[in-house]
């Protein structure tokens, strides 16, 4: 790790190889021998380097310290990982796309996964910990499938609000956008679709991974068409089954 650390925190104190080797009085080349794993310092000089940069000897031989300024949330119920931000030091949302929700669930706590992510910049947007997530389904109308709901992170299950829409990731049911109703038992909560075409279903606080409460949307469809599409095969499913009805009834 030795290699791969001196970069990052000689990157992060933004010196040149020249400035950092002026610093902890060395040769350039002997840092740039440093840097690329082509020689090892003496361990005076590893002493020196870790004090240089306010880091132990163990975190600076053993740890991946490009992860430790990554990891800025942590509680005893949730956690979020890889915050990254942009040129003007502005933070992005990273966005979940529908095809990588998947992969989201088994490396969300990966560093290295959140920050090859797509990247959003919404303006003016309060100062906190955001993340976007593609919606799929119709399950939540008038937010319709493609949608991008931006989401604010929950840190604890205690902040959650009765009524109000989040973006849940959970071990068995996936990445889902719902209503969330608080339960009495204290040990879990119900997941409610503003489509009543879907029944509402619980999710024990076991089985919670990630929990972010929604902020915005952006939406590319007209979304006066697609409810009154969505309320056309509504219609349409209930006279098939009225006509099954009275077709069973003459028979």
């Amino acid at each position: 790790m030795l290699a791969e650390n001196l970069k990052y925190l000689r990157k992060v104190k933004r010196l040149s190889q020249q400035q950092l080797a002026d610093q902890l009085q060395m040769p350039r080349s002997t840092l740039g021998d440093y840097e690329r794993s082509h020689t090892e310092p003496s361990i005076n000089m590893l002493l020196q380097i870790a004090s240089f940069f306010e880091v132990t000897l163990d975190e600076l031989l053993t740890s991946k310290l490009s992860h430790r300024d990554l990891e800025i949330i942590r509680t005893g119920d949730l956690r979020v990982l890889a915050i990254t931000v942009d040129k003007e030091d502005r933070e992005n949302i990273e966005l979940v796309e529908s095809k990588a929700a998947a992969g989201y669930l088994t490396s969300f706590a990966d560093p290295e996964y959140i920050k090859e992510l797509p990247k959003l910049y919404f303006p003016n947007i309060p100062q906190g910990t955001y993340r976007a997530f593609e919606i799929q389904g119709d399950s939540m109308l008038p937010l319709t499938p493609g949608s991008i709901v931006i989401c604010s992170y929950v840190e604890r299950i205690e902040d959650l609000q009765n009524e109000r829409t989040y973006v849940i990731a959970t071990h068995l049911d996936g990445i889902v956008y719902k209503r969330v109703l608080l339960n009495p038992d204290r040990q879990s909560i119900t997941a409610l679709s503003d489509n009543p075409a879907y029944p509402p279903f619980r999710i024990p606080y076991g089985d919670l991974a990630e929990i972010w409460e929604y902020y915005a949307h952006l939406s590319f469809t007209d979304v006066k068409s697609s409810v009154a599409h969505a309320f056309e095969e509504k219609i349409n499913d209930i006279q098939e089954k009225v006509t099954y009805i009275r077709q069973r009834m003459t028979a």
